[in-house]
């Protein structure tokens, strides 16, 4: 193999690696065990199997026999696919720390410059069929169909019970019950426990928007100067707070959340905490969502976001949401990248699905100019001609009126075409070049580790190519 080949580079990358975690949690196990394969050896193999768009452990089993990389990483070891699911699967919480290492790699070798950053959010297929999912208003007639079932079966074995007694006698022949009494048993149980899934998400959801309600209200009456009206705020905040309270059934603090933690589905509920009919219920992954794909259809999915920087196309942050849209996650997404490189960048651009007033104010607040379309538009890299009205500035113009302006001035504007041209390939190198298009992991968390390895891939590679490219005199 040549010396400066990919298979080397991850090699000599893992060196430089903090891979104390996974290292530990081995080392902690019984020593009268079978010997583990080195961390190293296994994260070798599931980089640069990623890294190649390899991301089933069968294949990349298959590519330690019959691929020359692979056998200059393994020799003549050859893990077995239940071993790399299984190492894949146990340390999946060390993958954000290598994201994290990657970057702070390719931010030592000035790949970030943070000047102008793009976000953008993806819809990428969840490891869960939609037709597996089911309405809170269908559980109901599903329930009673299924104890029906199930009560016509025990009558139907109770009569034969009787019936073989009168011909065999009385306990000479034991009856079992057939084995589909037993599905139909399971499939009560699942949606009992569906049930209670989307009713405790409901209270929990409703209890949060209380909250909130709560908290703007607090914060409208401080600035209030007529007393009637504080007092008002005030009481009415006091009231929701008490509400939330009597819902969820404890005094729960809408401030558990961490810093850049990316907002998640709320199930839609009515005002006592009770889900709407319309509530849905995944049986196999019950953190997916339903979302309407680029194509139009609709698939089971999760939203994964990241945070571009214009340089060199490195990403500098990342995370995974189950809510579609992606108009809550523009400041979260910004304090993942100040929590990665310790600094924000300059400009941010972002789509007309990322413009909230609030997010984008959050974002300004701390010194981060946001350029943030308003509207979906087919021209929209188009500056629009602007007309009398758009030149003479209104007494108090509104936060849209404020970001449209700031659009049409030719500086921004050329900024701003830049945005697709930073976030929309990487996405395309991704899900195109190297065919990531579902996530094996289930569960908002492990998703989010499998994301954070598929950025550190991308990331390993712009480092690799800007390694092999010949440095300017």
């Amino acid at each position: 193999m040549p010396k400066n080949h990919l298979v080397f580079f991850v090699r000599d990358l893992l060196c430089e690696l903090d891979l104390s975690s996974i290292e530990d949690l081995i080392q902690a196990k019984d020593l009268r065990g079978e010997r583990p394969y080195d961390p190293r050896l296994m994260l070798w193999i599931l980089l640069y199997g990623y890294c190649l768009g390899i991301y089933r452990s069968r294949r990349l089993e298959r590519a330690t026999w019959e691929d020359v990389s692979f056998r200059v990483i393994c020799g003549d070891c050859h893990p077995h696919f239940t071993t790399i699911n299984e190492f894949r699967r146990v340390h999946r919480t060390a993958f954000k720390a290598l994201f994290l290492g990657v970057l702070k790699l390719c931010d030592e070798a000035g790949m970030v410059s943070l000047g102008h950053v793009a976000i953008d959010g993806t819809k990428i297929k969840a490891d869960a069929s939609k037709h597996k999912a089911m309405s809170y208003a269908r559980l109901d007639p599903e329930e009673r169909r299924l104890l029906a079932e199930i009560e016509e079966m025990l009558d139907k074995s109770e009569a034969l019970d009787s019936e073989e007694d009168e011909r065999f006698g009385a306990g000479r022949q034991e009856f079992e019950l057939p084995d589909d009494l037993k599905d139909p048993t399971v499939r009560l149980q699942r949606i009992r426990e569906a049930r209670l899934a989307i009713e405790e998400r409901a209270r929990t959801a409703r209890a949060e928007q209380l909250r909130e309600r709560a908290s703007v209200q607090e914060a409208r009456a401080e600035e209030e100067d007529d007393p009637i009206e504080r007092s008002r705020q005030a009481t009415r905040a006091g009231k929701a707070r008490a509400q939330a309270e009597e819902i969820e059934g404890s005094g729960g603090d809408d401030d558990d959340d961490p810093p850049g933690a990316l907002p998640t589905h709320r199930p839609v509920a009515t005002k006592d905490g009770t889900p709407k009919p319309g509530a849905q219920y995944n049986f196999t992954d019950p953190d997916s969502r339903v979302m309407k794909g680029r194509d139009g259809g609709f698939i089971q999915a999760y939203n994964p976001q990241i945070v571009v920087d214009d340089a060199h196309q490195v990403i500098v942050a990342m995370g995974v949401t189950n809510k579609a849209p992606d108009n809550g996650n523009l400041a979260p997404m910004m304090q993942r990248v100040h929590q990665n490189l310790g600094r924000l960048p300059e400009v941010v651009t972002a789509d007309s699905g990322y413009w909230n007033p609030e997010g984008v104010g959050k974002v300004e607040h701390v010194g981060c100019l946001a350029l943030v379309a308003t509207k979906r538009s087919r021209r929209t890299e188009r500056a629009p001609p602007q007309t009398v009205e758009s030149r003479e500035p209104t007494t108090n113009p509104s936060p849209v009126e404020n970001m449209r302006r700031r659009l049409e001035d030719p500086e921004y504007r050329a900024i701003y075409r830049r945005r697709k041209a930073v976030v929309e390939p990487v996405f395309g190198q991704i899900k195109e070049a190297r065919g990531f298009r579902q996530f094996s992991f289930r569960g908002l968390a492990n998703v989010d580790a499998e994301w954070s390895l598929i950025c550190a891939c991308h990331n390993l590679l712009k480092l690799f190519r800007m390694n092999k490219e010949p440095k300017p005199a």
